[in-house]
């Protein structure tokens, strides 16, 4: 409880009776004269403003870092209409499960169904079945990829000093999702793509490292100890999150061109000292994927964003070497042609969205 003097007095009497001195009892005697309760309210209203503060602080602003033009690449989403789509294919494992939808001649006359063609016997319909399905893709951003030394956790406990290749990396939801149309639920005919969006989206990525030279490959690794150092020299001021934790995050529907995003890492360890042409593939960004049939034999192929990167270096000083993005260009036609053939190209790609 605050009690206050109801009595003014001024400046002079206060000082009066004090030695005159150089400091802040000088200055108020010098001063002009000033009530008492104005000194006294001003005390107040500074103690009630710290306590009230204390009581209910303000809450935290998550402040995003905002960075020069050309430091973060950003890929667009790059859905596609036939993407939401498969067949005409042969359910092998339906048809080789239940022979006795086959279709047997010999029990109807003249060899023939009673009322539909052949072609509408279960058999024949489930050799011609088309798969529809709903795509969505996410919008990439990277920053450029980067090597340091960090001791890296052994099977035993023990620190080992390894050099880490690691690339920041942001995810944005747009909307926009691809999905095949009815206009008749009646008449289930799909004559359109129609495009939808949702609140949010989960991203469950993986991201591989590719060798061109030795032709190896790095599925990023999960490294702790690494998140808080590549927060800090990357000035990566909202949460950062690994391939695996990240998957947990809701990230939500947004079309300003502003919004912070998810921002993600990805690390490698143990890659090739002598790395020059390289490239990184991003999975998780889609649910498109391909597939030649149905079936054990039949190969399954997801939607992949490839990365292409160039290393000029050698195995001293990785750290000083500066990894490009994209595919180099020479003015001579042999060696663009050497360059192109080391990442599979035919012509000067920086990245590809491709099925593997």
């Amino acid at each position: 409880m605050f009690t206050f003097a109801t009595r003014t007095r001024s400046l002079d009497d206060l000082s009066a009776g004090l030695p005159q001195r150089r400091g802040w009892t000088g200055v108020l005697a010098q001063g002009a004269k000033k009530p008492l309760v104005a000194v006294a309210w001003c005390v107040f209203a500074g103690t009630f403003s710290v306590t009230a503060n204390a009581q209910n602080p303000a809450p935290a602003v998550q402040v995003q870092t905002e960075f020069a033009p050309g430091v973060v690449t950003e890929i667009p989403p790059a859905p596609d209409p036939k993407e939401t789509f498969d067949g005409p294919l042969t359910l092998k494992s339906i048809i080789e499960s239940h022979p006795e939808i086959a279709w047997q001649s010999d029990k109807h006359p003249n060899g023939e169904p009673h009322f539909d063609p052949r072609s509408r016997t279960l058999e024949e319909m489930a050799k011609q079945v088309i798969l529809r399905r709903e795509i969505f893709c996410f919008e990439f951003s990277f920053k450029p990829l980067r090597q340091m030394y960090l001791d890296v956790p052994r099977p035993d406990g023990r620190l080992q000093r390894k050099l880490v290749h690691y690339m920041v990396y942001r995810v944005r939801y747009r909307g926009g999702d691809l999905r095949p149309a009815v206009d008749d639920p009646d008449n289930p005919i799909y004559q359109r793509i129609e495009s939808v969006s949702y609140s949010s989206r989960r991203f469950f990525p993986m991201l591989v490292l590719k060798d061109h030279e030795s032709d190896r490959k790095y599925i990023d690794q999960i490294l702790p100890a690494a998140m808080d150092r590549i927060a800090i020299r990357e000035q990566i001021t909202a949460p950062l999150h690994n391939s695996v934790n990240i998957s947990t995050v809701k990230i939500p529907r947004t079309s300003d061109e502003n919004a912070p995003g998810t921002w993600g890492v990805a690390t490698w360890v143990d890659v090739e000292p002598g790395l020059d042409f390289f490239s990184i593939d991003v999975f998780g960004l889609t649910n498109a994927f391909e597939q030649d049939g149905e079936g054990d034999d039949a190969p399954y192929r997801r939607k992949a964003l490839t990365l292409n990167f160039y290393r000029p270096g050698d195995g001293m000083d990785q750290t000083e070497d500066r990894v490009r993005f994209g595919v180099p260009a020479y003015s001579d036609p042999e060696e663009q042609k050497y360059m192109l053939d080391q990442y599979g190209l035919e012509r000067r790609l920086d990245y590809t969205w491709t099925f593997r």
